[in-house]
């Protein structure tokens, strides 16, 4: 089943914290722009309200706030997101994914704007290190 990974980013404690959500519980955010605030209840984040600051597609094109819908487009672009140029003036084609969220964006980036009663650190759960992982392969 496909899924949708959050990066929530605390503009506070200056981390960001992962979470993988499978796309049926977060049908809400289906449909949402860049740059709307979302309420996070539904994922079990009660009381943090986030708002939308990009994302990726599962191709890895990067989503632009000024592309209106869904769509992949090839645009001239002279900064960011998605170019970053070496020299003043420089431009590039590049490959882009529109500003709302559709059933095709893996990743979501988002920041809070809005704190709930508990801190991330217990909300989320921490991945493990890969070493302890390779470790029990030996």
């Amino acid at each position: 089943m496909p899924t949708f990974k959050f990066v929530i980013s605390d503009p506070e404690s200056r981390k960001a914290y992962q979470l993988e959500v499978d796309q049926n519980r977060a049908a809400f955010i289906i449909g949402r722009k860049i740059g709307e605030e979302v309420d996070l209840s539904p994922l079990g984040l009660t009381g943090y309200v986030v708002k939308i600051t990009g994302g990726t597609d599962k191709d890895g094109f990067p989503m632009h706030p000024n592309i209106e819908g869904t769509v992949k487009k090839k645009v001239l672009l002279s900064g960011p997101p998605g170019f970053h140029p070496l020299r003043k003036g420089q431009r590039k084609k590049k490959t882009i994914r529109g500003n709302t969220i559709s059933p095709d964006i893996v990743q979501i980036n988002c920041k809070v704007v809005k704190k709930g009663e508990k801190p991330l650190e217990e909300l989320v759960p921490k991945k493990e290190k890969k070493e302890e992982e390779k470790k029990e392969k030996k």
